[in-house]
């Protein structure tokens, strides 16, 4: 009866991604391996926790962070790390750490070398990553692999081998980071009376854009204005983040577009593609206005900063974001009671940029972790317009 009800679900999936995942025909994703190898392996399920990281591993072979499933157990995956790994021909390394948000990190772990993974050799532990149909000979899949063991299981430790700048060899365990948490939606300060309103995950709360709005209001006077968007890891939705670009806008405009598939039954896939505007409300903030991005701008905050950018309304400074691929669906299993969320629509810069490629032309490369150099080159900029 398991076997039956999983093979039902698996075949659901992969016809959904079939017909409704806008990147399978860019990434190299093999179907066919995939339904023949998770086929044979659902034949061994036997309890609930087994099930679900059969579910987990399928979706991990298409190496998008905005695929995902709407439950966990101890044994899975996280979403996310406070550091992000970039591969360099046969040798990863930390190209980026969280310093907006993390408040203990004294050793500048940028750049550095990772050498071994809860100590096992880090290039074995990704020989070993258990997934079975994806390329992990690919450059792109190797990264993607890199990160998503750093992520690291609930219930494993997160411990680094490392090859500082100056070639000492450390031990980091990942876990002792502490992450800053934030009961406030948004938290303000004004620098040289340039005003700084930062995010605090939260653009998913509608409740966001009354105390945004009052924000705006003690700003009003302000030479200019930096809006921190680096600590929207969870993402959000369109209603917060029209009502901030309101009020950056005199007019109508156009500020993202949306490319889709449409199939009913076996009818051909039909591309459907539009363009969306926000409209201008309250009071117009019209000084200048720069806005902070990186690899923990998820989703609607890089929704936000590519409709900004668009709208040509502000200047981007920061690094690439967490590339999460469009607007996710929510599909329910039919005979399980979770979900997953599938990518369905592809959402674009008003150029025509897709929003996982966007990088700031004000790009930062991290090399301290003492300074916070982002604001620094905001502020720069600022005052200097």
């Amino acid at each position: 009866m398991i076997l039956k009800k999983v093979k039902q679900d698996l075949d659901g999936l992969l016809e959904n991604v079939k017909n409704y995942y806008p990147y399978l025909n860019e990434d190299v994703v093999d179907l066919n391996c995939t339904k023949k190898y998770y086929s044979t392996q659902a034949q061994n399920l036997k309890t609930p926790q087994e099930i679900v990281l059969f579910f987990e591993h399928i979706i991990m072979e298409f190496y998008d962070n905005h695929f995902s499933l709407n439950t966990n157990n101890n044994k899975s995956y996280r979403l996310s790390a406070p550091i992000h790994l970039t591969l360099r021909g046969n040798k990863v390394f930390i190209e980026n750490v969280w310093i907006s948000n993390i408040e203990n990190l004294t050793t500048n772990i940028l750049q550095a070398e990772v050498l071994a993974f809860n100590n096992v050799e880090f290039f074995r532990v990704i020989k070993e990553f258990p997934i079975q149909c994806a390329n992990k000979k690919d450059s792109k899949v190797k990264e993607w692999i890199a990160n998503k063991i750093i992520f690291g299981r609930y219930n494993q430790s997160r411990i680094l081998k490392l090859k500082l700048k100056d070639n000492s060899i450390i031990e980091f365990d990942l876990d002792q980071l502490v992450i800053k948490k934030s009961t406030k939606l948004l938290s303000t300060k004004i620098i040289d009376n340039i005003g700084i309103i930062t995010i605090n995950n939260s653009l998913g709360n509608n409740e966001l854009i009354a105390d945004f709005d009052k924000v705006m209001d003690t700003l009003s006077n302000t030479n200019g204005l930096i809006l921190d968007l680096r600590n929207t890891l969870s993402g959000g939705n369109t209603y917060v983040a029209r009502g901030i670009m309101s009020r950056f806008v005199s007019l109508e405009k156009p500020y993202q577009k949306h490319s889709l598939f449409e199939s009913y039954g076996h009818q051909p896939k039909i591309k459907r593609s539009f363009v969306e505007y926000v409209s201008p409300r309250g009071k117009h903030y019209k000084k200048p206005l720069v806005v902070l991005a990186g690899r923990w701008t998820g989703s609607m905050g890089e929704g936000l900063v590519i409709g900004l950018d668009g709208l040509e309304r502000a200047t981007i400074v920061g690094t690439e974001m967490r590339k999460l691929k469009g607007a996710v669906l929510t599909v329910p299993f039919k005979n399980f009671n979770f979900a997953y969320n599938m990518p369905a629509e592809k959402l674009l810069h008003i150029n025509g940029t897709p929003r996982e490629d966007f990088i700031p032309e004000n790009y930062i490369n991290q090399t301290e972790v003492s300074a916070d150099t982002f604001l620094e080159k905001a502020l720069f900029i600022l005052k200097n317009q």
